[in-house]
C-alpha cells in the first residue's frame, strides 16, 4: 500500500467517524438528508463511495457551528475534515 492510499484510507475513516457523529442527532441527520437529497438507504449502500463520504464532510463545512463541533467531538482540528474532504474529492 502507498502512502496516497493510506491517506485516502483515513481520509474515509474520519469521514465515516463524521457521518457517525452527524447521525447521532436527530436534528442534525435530518438537515443532512434533506439538504443533500439522500435518504436513509443512499447512506446505508453508498457508505464506502468517497463521493458520498466527502458530501457528509461538505455539509458539515457549510455550517460553522457543525465544523467546529464535530472535530472538536472527534479531537481533531477542523482542518482535518477539510483536508480529508480534499482528499475524497481527487
Amino acid at each position: 500500500m502507498n502512502l496516497r492510499e493510506t491517506h485516502d484510507e483515513s481520509a474515509a475513516a474520519l469521514a465515516l467517524a463524521a457521518l457517525s457523529w452527524t447521525l447521532a442527532e436527530e436534528a442534525r441527520a435530518g438537515r443532512l438528508l434533506a439538504l443533500t437529497g439522500l435518504t436513509p438507504d443512499d447512506l446505508r449502500s453508498r457508505l464506502g463511495e468517497p463521493a458520498l463520504l466527502a458530501a457528509v464532510l461538505r455539509f458539515l463545512e457549510a455550517h460553522e457551528p457543525d465544523l467546529l463541533a464535530c472535530p472538536e467531538a472527534l479531537d481533531l482540528a477542523p482542518a482535518l475534515l477539510v483536508d480529508a474532504r480534499e482528499r475524497l474529492e481527487r
